[in-house]
Protein backbone atom coordinates (compact mmCIF):
# COMPACT_ATOMS: atom_id res chain seq x y z
CA UNK A 1 0.00 0.00 0.00
CA UNK A 2 1.46 3.65 -1.06
CA UNK A 3 2.21 5.61 1.62
CA UNK A 4 0.00 8.49 2.27
CA UNK A 5 0.73 12.16 1.47
CA UNK A 6 0.44 14.85 3.30
CA UNK A 7 -1.19 18.57 2.84
CA UNK A 8 -2.30 21.46 5.29
CA UNK A 9 -5.64 23.22 5.68
CA UNK A 10 -6.70 26.07 7.48
CA UNK A 11 -10.09 27.18 8.56
CA UNK A 12 -11.53 29.79 10.51
CA UNK A 13 -14.57 30.86 12.84
CA UNK A 14 -15.66 32.41 15.99
CA UNK A 15 -17.31 31.83 19.48
CA UNK A 16 -20.19 34.38 19.14
CA UNK A 17 -21.78 35.75 22.31
CA UNK A 18 -24.55 38.08 23.62
CA UNK A 19 -25.24 38.84 27.40
CA UNK A 20 -28.64 37.00 28.24
CA UNK A 21 -29.75 38.07 31.71
CA UNK A 22 -26.69 39.17 33.01
CA UNK A 23 -25.03 35.82 31.70
CA UNK A 24 -22.61 34.82 28.45
CA UNK A 25 -24.54 32.95 25.94
CA UNK A 26 -22.93 31.39 22.67
CA UNK A 27 -24.09 30.21 19.36
CA UNK A 28 -23.64 26.93 18.41
CA UNK A 29 -23.94 24.63 15.02
CA UNK A 30 -25.71 21.30 15.08
CA UNK A 31 -25.88 18.40 12.67
CA UNK A 32 -27.81 15.45 13.45
CA UNK A 33 -25.82 13.13 11.20
CA UNK A 34 -23.05 12.77 12.40
CA UNK A 35 -24.49 13.86 15.75
CA UNK A 36 -22.46 17.75 15.83
CA UNK A 37 -23.17 20.37 17.97
CA UNK A 38 -19.64 23.27 17.11
CA UNK A 39 -18.58 26.45 16.74
CA UNK A 40 -19.06 27.90 13.31
CA UNK A 41 -16.12 28.11 10.97
CA UNK A 42 -14.76 26.97 7.19
CA UNK A 43 -12.19 27.57 4.65
CA UNK A 44 -10.67 30.37 3.00
CA UNK A 45 -12.02 31.62 -0.40
CA UNK A 46 -9.23 32.71 -2.50
CA UNK A 47 -7.44 36.03 -1.44
CA UNK A 48 -9.09 35.98 1.85
CA UNK A 49 -7.92 36.88 4.98
CA UNK A 50 -8.23 34.40 8.14
CA UNK A 51 -10.16 37.37 10.07
CA UNK A 52 -12.56 37.78 6.36
CA UNK A 53 -13.03 33.63 6.22
CA UNK A 54 -14.51 33.79 10.16
CA UNK A 55 -16.77 36.59 9.77
CA UNK A 56 -18.17 35.28 6.26
CA UNK A 57 -18.09 30.94 7.66
CA UNK A 58 -19.96 33.06 10.88
CA UNK A 59 -22.57 34.42 8.84
CA UNK A 60 -23.23 31.76 6.02
CA UNK A 61 -23.50 29.07 8.59
CA UNK A 62 -25.17 30.94 11.44
CA UNK A 63 -27.01 33.57 9.28
CA UNK A 64 -25.56 36.13 11.89
CA UNK A 65 -23.54 39.30 10.72
CA UNK A 66 -20.60 39.62 13.23
CA UNK A 67 -17.97 41.95 14.24
CA UNK A 68 -14.61 40.80 15.70
CA UNK A 69 -13.38 41.40 18.81
CA UNK A 70 -10.09 39.54 19.68
CA UNK A 71 -8.49 36.80 18.64
CA UNK A 72 -8.56 33.25 20.62
CA UNK A 73 -6.08 31.48 18.98
CA UNK A 74 -6.11 28.26 16.97
CA UNK A 75 -6.30 25.08 17.38
CA UNK A 76 -4.76 22.42 15.12
CA UNK A 77 -5.08 18.25 14.30
CA UNK A 78 -4.95 15.84 12.25
CA UNK A 79 -7.02 13.68 9.89
CA UNK A 80 -7.17 11.49 7.29
CA UNK A 81 -9.58 11.64 3.82
CA UNK A 82 -8.56 9.80 0.41
CA UNK A 83 -5.19 8.81 1.59
CA UNK A 84 -3.68 12.09 2.21
CA UNK A 85 -2.97 13.25 6.08
CA UNK A 86 -4.16 16.77 6.41
CA UNK A 87 -2.48 18.97 9.38
CA UNK A 88 -5.49 21.05 10.02
CA UNK A 89 -5.24 24.57 11.60
CA UNK A 90 -8.45 26.26 12.58
CA UNK A 91 -8.41 29.86 13.90
CA UNK A 92 -10.75 31.48 16.18
CA UNK A 93 -11.95 34.76 17.26
CA UNK A 94 -13.99 36.45 19.86
CA UNK A 95 -17.21 37.94 18.17
CA UNK A 96 -20.37 39.87 18.88
CA UNK A 97 -23.12 39.93 16.95
CA UNK A 98 -24.18 43.15 14.53
CA UNK A 99 -27.60 41.98 12.31
CA UNK A 100 -28.60 39.17 11.13
CA UNK A 101 -31.08 35.95 12.02
CA UNK A 102 -30.29 32.38 13.09
CA UNK A 103 -33.70 31.32 10.49
CA UNK A 104 -31.25 32.52 8.08
CA UNK A 105 -28.34 30.13 8.34
CA UNK A 106 -27.31 27.77 5.06
CA UNK A 107 -27.98 24.39 4.84
CA UNK A 108 -25.34 22.95 6.03
CA UNK A 109 -26.29 22.52 9.34
CA UNK A 110 -29.79 21.18 10.95
CA UNK A 111 -29.89 24.16 13.96
CA UNK A 112 -28.06 27.20 14.88
CA UNK A 113 -29.13 27.88 18.56
CA UNK A 114 -28.07 30.49 21.54
CA UNK A 115 -26.47 28.56 24.69
CA UNK A 116 -25.59 29.59 27.97
CA UNK A 117 -21.81 29.16 28.01
CA UNK A 118 -22.11 26.30 30.60
CA UNK A 119 -24.20 24.21 28.85
CA UNK A 120 -22.53 24.63 25.59
CA UNK A 121 -19.69 23.33 27.34
CA UNK A 122 -21.81 20.63 28.45
CA UNK A 123 -22.83 19.50 24.75
CA UNK A 124 -19.97 20.58 22.42
CA UNK A 125 -18.76 17.55 20.61
CA UNK A 126 -15.58 18.38 20.46
CA UNK A 127 -13.11 19.02 23.62
CA UNK A 128 -10.62 21.59 21.76
CA UNK A 129 -13.38 23.51 20.95
CA UNK A 130 -14.78 23.69 24.34
CA UNK A 131 -11.06 24.67 25.00
CA UNK A 132 -11.48 28.07 22.88
CA UNK A 133 -14.71 28.64 24.66
CA UNK A 134 -12.93 28.19 27.61
CA UNK A 135 -10.46 30.93 26.72
CA UNK A 136 -13.47 33.04 25.22
CA UNK A 137 -14.86 32.93 29.18
CA UNK A 138 -11.72 33.94 30.51
CA UNK A 139 -11.39 36.93 28.40
CA UNK A 140 -14.97 38.31 28.64
CA UNK A 141 -14.58 38.05 32.82
CA UNK A 142 -11.73 39.82 32.30
CA UNK A 143 -13.74 42.21 30.49
CA UNK A 144 -16.27 42.27 33.01
CA UNK A 145 -14.17 42.98 35.68
CA UNK A 146 -12.40 46.08 34.17
CA UNK A 147 -15.95 47.31 33.18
Amino acid sequence: MAPLRNARATSAGGVVHRSEQGRQAILLVHRRSPLLWALPKGTPDSGESIEETARRETREETGIEVEIEASLGSISYFFVRDRIRFHKSVHFFLMRPVGGSIDQHDHEFDEVRWFQLEEALEIMSYATERDVVDRAAQLLARQEARA
